[in-house]
């Protein structure tokens, strides 16, 4: 419906630009949008890139084209023009027909699957050495309403999580546990498998640190003891064979200069102090120094004996991620989180090795003389990339380069891979879709790298190594309890049986976290407010919920009241056939029929921008100017009294009370579907009572 009004304005408007101009224009060139607030009127055609073939001013272009479009569209009620915009307003009956035609259209706003052609959207890949955070929770609310928001769109969606279940960071976990874990076991100690894992990385990193520390403060001991005047000393004159003869070539996010200048300022710090810069202040130098620590070499043999296939240390690495998996299990399943394709790190590791060696064939790539290969991409103002170290083991950049050409090979004609990953990564993504279109893969542009900004805390910036991260777990348990809480306070969920309220209440406390991460645009840093969220008014995830339990329990009114009167035309919620031309509707009535109209947009941009937020602040607005129209006309008549009448104080006959009163039903529960429709696409459930 909302298509076939706009096509016939698109299509007349560049048959009256000829007529009246004598110009063809492309129908891209005619614009329609939703008319802004300030304006009166239901659809605005912008007229200011029509000027350019009309060659006159925006407001008589805007005025001849409305004259125009007047006379042959029988739904055009009449037009303003202000400032250039063609505001245009439909006749009533188009509304009422509307509402009517959409009523019992299950399909209404969702496009029918197309093609066979696939969208993948990975989401989640979580470490397998500690559990989900609240910035996972981020990362997989909006993988996974994303991927319903395109499968409404006619996609086949195919959601996919890459688990990083192998390297560094779980073989810490793993020697941990296995030199201070004492046998411990998710069983025998009540800790979920994840948690108890994470434990142990944490372990790990402390001891980590403080074994760092030790090692440096050694050096700074001997700098000071040979040094001339310490305060004076500079980056270029400390030549200390324990300094200057650490290899250049580890890997590491730091310049080799910068490390230098961050040592030299530590050390006159220590020495004027006695106290060591703390990791925010430094970490240049823990990050580069504690790779040459004897606990993090012990870590790294145990990566060389499972990459060697070790019976002792791959039983180890399958016995402790199994625990992570059971523990993630638990979390997806609270948050309502599956997949359709699950990758592992360990599995996939190896990809792109191929590539690679074809690419220096081909010499998109450069093998230096020790053996590592880069890819020189300072032409595109960017620098150079390893892709192969020198001992001819891969990094993430190869791994990721073959598991993308992996996916395409896979599923063959799949038009879109989208990764939902942190802002943090997006040099990262840069770098790789250049080197895949460079590669001359085909598909190369339809990569897309959905980034998002970090979520922090009303206290400040959430922390990791120092095991004060918010635990997903934590958090939901936390938002069931508010929820309760709050509930019992506002006496929501008086006289409902203690089962069905402690479902409603895990409902609302999922619904509000889940909402209140989902309204801000995945670009924008946000920072998430448990008490703020949970709040039955304003633009959260519960005041949408509750509207609608407040139309299920109108509806639920509406047929008891029915079967007292046993006046009313049957058929549900008092849905007539011939509701049509004759009922005037009022503002707050046409405001609500507007925003219905609009859902299939909302589903379409929100699709396109790959933006759950655009349907999250859609449903707001629906809930809230639906409350509106509920605050000010009568839906049913009070207890005992008559059929509402159209307008207040005042009553039609009754044939067009009865009328009126149906077709409010009907925009009630129209409404209701639309809020559980577009609540569905965030991931989020609705009660039928409240």
């Amino acid at each position: 419906m909302d298509a076939d009004i706009k096509s016939k304005i698109i299509e007349l408007s560049i048959t009256g630009i000829k007529d009246i101009w004598n110009f063809e224009v492309p129908s891209g060139s005619i614009i329609i949008q939703k008319t802004r607030p300030e304006f009166t009127s239901d659809i605005t055609l912008v007229v200011f890139p029509l000027t350019k073939f009309t060659k006159t001013s925006p407001d008589k272009t805007a005025q001849q084209l409305g004259e125009y479009l007047k006379n042959r569209i029988p739904e055009i009620e009449g037009f303003n023009v202000i400032k250039g915009f063609l505001n245009i307003s439909l006749i009533n009956s188009f509304w009422i027909s509307f509402l009517h035609d959409m009523y019992d259209d299950t399909r209404f706003g969702f496009t029918p699957p197309g093609s066979s052609a696939s969208v993948m959207v990975e989401f989640s890949s979580p470490n397998t050495n500690k559990p989900l955070h609240l910035g996972h929770i981020r990362n997989n609310l909006i993988g996974n309403s994303l991927s319903e928001i395109l499968s409404a769109t006619g996609n086949k969606v195919i959601k996919a999580n890459l688990v990083n279940d192998r390297g560094i960071h779980i073989c810490k976990s793993m020697y941990a546990w296995k030199e201070w874990g004492a046998g411990e076991t998710p069983e025998s100690s009540g800790i979920k498998g994840d948690k108890l894992v994470g434990k142990y990385y944490v372990e790990f990193e402390k001891r980590l640190i403080a074994q760092t520390k030790e090692k440096i403060i050694s050096i700074y001991t001997q700098i000071i003891k040979q040094a001339t005047p310490i305060n004076e000393i500079k980056k270029e004159d400390i030549k200390l064979a324990t300094f200057d003869a650490i290899p250049r070539t580890i890997e590491t996010d730091y310049d080799y200069n910068e490390i230098k200048d961050a040592f030299a300022r530590a050390l006159i710090t220590y020495n004027q102090t006695g106290r060591f810069p703390s990791i925010e202040e430094d970490k240049f130098i823990i990050e580069y120094f504690k790779k040459y620590t004897s606990l993090f070499n012990d870590a790294q043999e145990m990566l060389r004996k499972w990459e060697d296939g070790d019976e002792t240390t791959i039983f180890l690495w399958k016995k402790m991620n199994d625990w992570v998996y059971k523990g993630f299990e638990t979390t997806y399943r609270e948050l309502g989180i599956s997949f359709d394709k699950t990758y592992y790190e360990s599995e996939t590791y190896l990809l792109g090795k191929e590539i690679v060696d074809e690419g220096v064939r081909k010499n998109v790539f450069i093998r230096k003389e020790d053996g590592s290969v880069w890819c020189d991409l300072t032409d595109d103002g960017l620098d150079e990339k390893l892709l192969q170290r020198s001992d001819g083991t891969s990094v993430y950049m190869t791994q990721d380069i073959g598991t993308a050409a992996e996916r395409f090979k896979e599923f063959p004609g799949m038009k879109k891979l989208i990764y939902v990953v942190g802002s943090e990564q997006e040099y990262h993504f840069k770098v790789l879709f250049l080197i895949l279109k460079k590669l001359g893969y085909s598909w190369a542009g339809d990569c897309h790298h959905l980034s998002y900004g970090m979520v922090d805390l009303p206290e400040g910036k959430m922390k990791s190594r120092e095991g004060t991260v918010v635990d997903a777990d934590d958090l939901i348990e936390e938002m069931y309890e508010t929820s309760r809480q709050t509930t019992k306070e506002l006496g929501k969920l008086e006289g409902i049986p203690d089962k069905e309220k402690e479902s409603i209440c895990r409902m609302i406390g999922m619904g509000a976290l889940k909402y209140f991460i989902l309204k801000v645009d995945p670009k924008k840093r946000m920072v998430f407010n448990p008490k703020e969220s949970i709040d039955f008014e304003g633009n959260t995830g519960p005041f949408i919920q509750y509207t609608y339990a407040r139309i299920q329990s109108l509806l639920r009114k509406a047929g008891d009241w029915r079967k007292v009167t046993g006046d009313l035309p049957a058929g549900r919620h008092g849905r007539r056939q011939d509701t049509g031309n004759t009922l005037k509707i009022q503002p707050v009535e046409k405001n609500v029929i507007k925003l219905i109209f609009d859902f299939p947009g909302v589903i379409r941009q929100a699709a396109d921008e790959f933006n759950p937020a655009v349907i999250a602040n859609y449903m707001y607005e629906l809930a809230k100017e639906f409350n509106h129209f509920y605050q000010t006309v009568p839906v049913l008549p009070a207890k005992g009294g008559s059929l509402p009448a159209g307008q207040a104080g005042a009553s039609g006959g009754k044939a067009e009370d009865e009328e009126r009163l149906n077709f409010r039903l009907r925009l009630s529960d129209t409404t209701g579907k639309i809020i559980k429709k577009g609540m569905n696409l965030l991931g989020i459930n609705v009660p039928e009572k409240m």
